[in-house]
């Protein structure tokens, strides 16, 4: 089984890509789970979010307290909380940021990044990174098929939103396995 934990700001859509990368782990033919933490939750306050995703049935109800994988939609939290507290040894950090993998002080993991916010603002006009951090997570993770993010998105966004987050699905995916060269 892979936990995932991931970290982002009210608005910024966490809650969103945990549940739709649990929604594309099932449309791989996987089990998933995806929830919240909650709390005071307000537009640009620190949020989480959690996906469980597993070849066998999920038993296991409770928070994730060791992730296999953490998902960072803003590195200006890195500044306000423990990104990494309680990442598994060997684990995986995605970080939104333009800045290079090295640049971050996270022991036994291999981090990448991708620059999912120019991505965002060119193709949404907006700083809502979470389809784009889900195109990096099946790049960088192989954990799940782009395909399948696709098809997710297209079952959750109205009409007018859909073809512009699959085309940020796609473009974050292409840049984040160019990166991985």
């Amino acid at each position: 089984m892979r936990e995932i934990r991931f970290h982002g700001r009210g608005g910024q859509g966490a809650v969103t890509a945990a549940t739709l990368l649990a929604i594309a782990a099932f449309k791989d033919g996987k089990f998933s789970q995806a929830f919240p933490k909650f709390g005071v939750e307000r537009r640009g306050a620190p949020v989480q979010a959690f996906t469980r995703i597993s070849n066998e049935f999920i038993r296991r109800k409770s928070a994730i307290y060791e992730p296999d994988i953490l998902v960072v939609l803003d590195p200006t939290l890195f500044e306000v909380i423990n990104i990494a507290e309680g990442l598994s040894r060997g684990g995986e950090v995605i970080i939104n940021t333009e800045m290079d993998p090295d640049k971050f002080d996270i022991e036994n993991a291999e981090v990448y990044t991708v620059d999912a916010t120019s991505l965002a603002f060119e193709i949404l006009g907006s700083n809502i990174v979470n389809t784009a951090m889900l195109g990096a997570f099946a790049a960088f993770t192989g954990e799940i098929n782009k395909g399948s993010v696709c098809e997710a998105v297209r079952e959750h966004f109205p009409a007018h939103l859909v073809e512009k987050n699959v085309t940020l699905v796609e473009k974050t995916y292409q840049a984040a396995i160019e990166s991985k060269k």
